[in-house]
């Protein structure tokens, strides 16, 4: 369960300004690497991948008695080498994502490069409806490096956890797939979903761990794969429990909630908290759900601006 507490390991390992790999000598400190440069030898690195690998269609369009519904990659070759490649699947969806290097840990580089986040949506959910960054999610997922290796999974049985909380490529993937019905108790103490959207995400470094990889199984400047089951999502999910949606907490609305820190001046630079895991959005010392808009049943309804500045209360400090 790396995934889950990748941000805040990220974070840390940020702080220390680590750059060590596990598989270099001891002692020995790998130089940083320009984002620039990273960017580019990871795009073309996924899009090798992607043109020189397919993934088990056949099988999803016409599943087999007891086919288990699972992503399988293999090489275009001999046999296979009539196979569609994923890049070229009709199921291949593209995002750009802009990431600034000081967001990594590099305030010397001033570079803000976009990255291509590539998603395969094997099979779609049948119900309506896509989570978004903020919210709560429940799947299944294994990690890979583009060569095969698994260095991360979910256990069988689904995990939940908040979108923002995991590497910026894998939350932005999600938000690709309908989700399932469920959970449909199975009488042995565990439960399964059914229709659920199928797919993988295939990220550049730069929207996973960059050089600061929390798993020593991952090379630093790693560009990975999450194949993941979406087997449902919390709507509206509130993070923090300010009463605000954590996706309206995105002011930038760049895809990333941990960049929008409306009091980070205020903040110890080892205690900042970004606005959607933040009750007091504007370090005032009222709480943010005391000053926005809630209907008698405690949900959102608005935002407040009292001194009528243009700046709601919530992220005001000087009413």
């Amino acid at each position: 369960m790396k995934l889950r507490n990748a941000y805040l390991l990220i974070a840390g390992l940020l702080l220390l300004g680590s750059c060590k790999n596990d598989d270099d000598a001891i002692g020995e400190v790998v130089p940083p690497r320009l984002l620039s440069e990273v960017t580019e030898e990871d795009d073309a690195e996924i899009i090798e991948f992607l043109q020189t690998h397919f993934y088990n269609a056949d099988e999803f369009e016409t599943p087999p008695e007891g086919f288990d519904y699972k992503i399988r990659f293999d090489t275009i070759a001999g046999e296979n080498s009539t196979k569609q490649s994923i890049y070229d699947s009709p199921y291949l969806v593209t995002q750009t994502i802009t990431v600034d290097s000081e967001d990594l840990g590099r305030e010397d580089d001033n570079e803000i490069i976009d990255q291509t986040l590539y998603t395969l949506v094997v099979r779609q959910g049948i119900v309506e409806g896509k989570p978004t960054i903020g919210d709560f999610s429940i799947l299944r997922y294994e990690g890979l490096l583009l060569d095969g290796t698994l260095f991360d999974a979910s256990t069988n049985q689904p995990v939940r956890f908040n979108l923002s909380t995991v590497v910026q490529g894998f939350g932005n993937g999600m938000k690709n797939f309908q989700t399932g019905n469920g959970p449909i108790e199975n009488g042995d103490g565990t439960v399964s979903y059914e229709g659920y959207g199928i797919g993988a995400i295939f990220m550049p470094a730069a929207l996973a761990y960059f050089d600061s990889s929390p798993n020593s199984d991952v090379p630093t400047y790693s560009p990975l794969i999450f194949k993941v089951d979406a087997f449902a999502y919390e709507p509206d999910s509130d993070l923090d429990g300010d009463g605000i949606p954590s996706i309206l907490e995105d002011l930038n609305g760049n895809g990333n909630l941990n960049d929008d820190n409306t009091d980070i001046d205020l903040e110890s630079i080892f205690a900042r908290s970004a606005n959607h895991t933040d009750n007091d959005d504007d370090g005032d010392g009222i709480l943010t759900i005391d000053e926005i808009e809630l209907d008698a049943d405690g949900n959102f309804v608005g935002f407040l601006d009292t001194d009528g500045d243009g700046t709601p209360d919530h992220l005001d400090n000087d009413l």
